[in-house]
């Protein structure tokens, strides 16, 4: 992991952007890290386009800091200044086509986008957690939030450093990331949005019912996708609280 740049927020909380070969992203550490035990990890996840989402992940991070968490987060492979891959875009071609239409999705088109990204991007997020906690200031138990829902079931089922997880229910999910759900058993806090027009609400809630883990909690609320109110983040943070320390 190679840090290229450095700076101190207003609150206190370091920002570092790092490398990890091909991977870019960002570390956020409370102000006390340095000078305390080290810090729980929460790992971001985004649906791509880290400069674009960088405002809102910020203040995420400094959210969960300011709650004596560290955060950190990476491009998704095939966003931002990453290289494309040429069956990604031909698969979100062809879905914007259909949806334009107004014809279903076939399964197909969702596979060959979402399988893909998913099959890459969930080795990038251990390679990543490895570095991470190799840091002084950074120690378990590790959580997951937000980001594309089926990166985070998968990385719910395969990496056991992560201890309970907030998922940010919508997209479109490949129907094998169903099955792999049943093999969540990890604490969940799933958000979703009621009004969210960009997302299939039945199979959002399908995918809360498959879960298999014990403890899951469903928070909807009413709005669209951007209409997220302030007291369900709160509830968020106050699942991690719990889940974490």
């Amino acid at each position: 992991m190679h840090f290229t740049s450095e700076r101190r927020l207003d609150d206190g909380v370091l920002e570092r952007e790092f490398t990890l070969g091909e991977i870019p992203g960002i570390l956020w550490t409370p102000g006390s890290a340095s000078s305390s035990a080290p810090a729980p990890l929460i790992l971001i996840g985004h649906p791509g386009g880290l400069h674009r989402m960088r405002p809102r992940l910020a203040a995420r991070a400094r959210h969960s800091a300011a709650d004596g968490f560290a955060a950190a987060t990476i491009e998704l492979p095939g966003s931002g200044d990453r290289p494309r891959s040429a069956a990604a875009e031909q698969a979100r071609a062809d879905l914007h086509r259909a949806l334009e239409a107004g014809e279903p999705v076939g399964e197909e088109i969702v596979d060959r986008l979402v399988l893909p990204l998913v099959d890459k991007a969930v080795p990038e997020w251990r390679t990543t957690l490895d570095a991470l906690l190799s840091l002084p200031e950074i120690d378990g138990p590790v959580g997951y939030s937000g980001g594309v829902i089926s990166i985070g079931v998968r990385l719910a089922v395969v990496e056991p450093r992560i201890s309970a997880a907030v998922l940010f229910a919508g997209s479109f999910v490949p129907r094998t990331i169903f099955e792999e759900a049943r093999q969540v058993t990890i604490p969940l806090h799933v958000l979703l949005q009621w009004d969210d027009e960009g997302n299939d609400r039945q199979a959002a809630l399908d995918l809360f019912d498959a879960f298999g883990a014990k403890e899951k909690t469903l928070h909807a609320n009413m709005g669209g996708h951007t209409g997220v109110p302030q007291f369900a983040g709160d509830a968020a943070a106050q699942f991690f609280t719990r889940h974490l320390r």
